[in-house]
């Protein structure tokens, strides 16, 4: 991937005007550009950072948000499961979680750069995530905030996502 440079940061905020709510993978390889540099590239307000060394206060407050979608997007695919986040806990150069969830792995978090936390419009319907950026700059994984049967954004979740992100940006 490239560098972060003025013709680059342009030409993705040109790109996102004109689409604001489309697909940011998809922007990021258009222009050869990691996730972390499309993030500095939407309108102010849209993608917030907060240091990686939050990771661990960030991973409790949602281990105790419900249901959430967690998704994991590669260039070859795009796996997502509707599950609560499990605790976890550091073991064996891991971050390992586990509980009462069909979510669980093992997340290297010493190589989590920043998180992200994301607010646009996706496919015309607000959107809150946080997304977790490794040292390469790209997505290891996003956490999007539930929706209910009418496709609607949970309202504890989003107060949860904005009170974090005033405390922690």
């Amino acid at each position: 991937m490239t560098d972060v440079n003025a013709d680059t940061i342009a030409a993705l905020r040109a790109e996102i005007a004109e689409k604001p709510d489309g697909v940011l993978e998809a922007l990021a390889e258009r222009h050869h550009a990691t996730m972390k540099t499309v993030f500095a590239a939407l309108p102010d307000g849209q993608a917030t950072p907060v240091p990686a060394s939050r990771f661990e206060e960030l991973w409790a407050d949602l281990a105790a948000w419900g249901d959430v979608t967690f998704i994991v997007h590669t260039r070859d695919g795009v796996f997502e499961t509707k599950a609560p986040v499990p605790p976890g806990s550091h073991g064996r150069g891991y971050f390992n979680i586990h509980g009462d969830s069909p979510l669980g792995g093992h997340i290297r978090a010493d190589r989590c750069d920043s998180i992200w936390f994301v607010d646009r419009p996706f496919f015309g319907r607000r959107s809150c995530s946080l997304v977790f950026i490794n040292t390469d700059g790209e997505a290891m994984f996003k956490v999007f905030v539930g929706r209910d049967a009418q496709r609607e954004l949970n309202p504890q979740q989003v107060a949860r996502f904005e009170a974090l992100r005033a405390n922690l940006a």
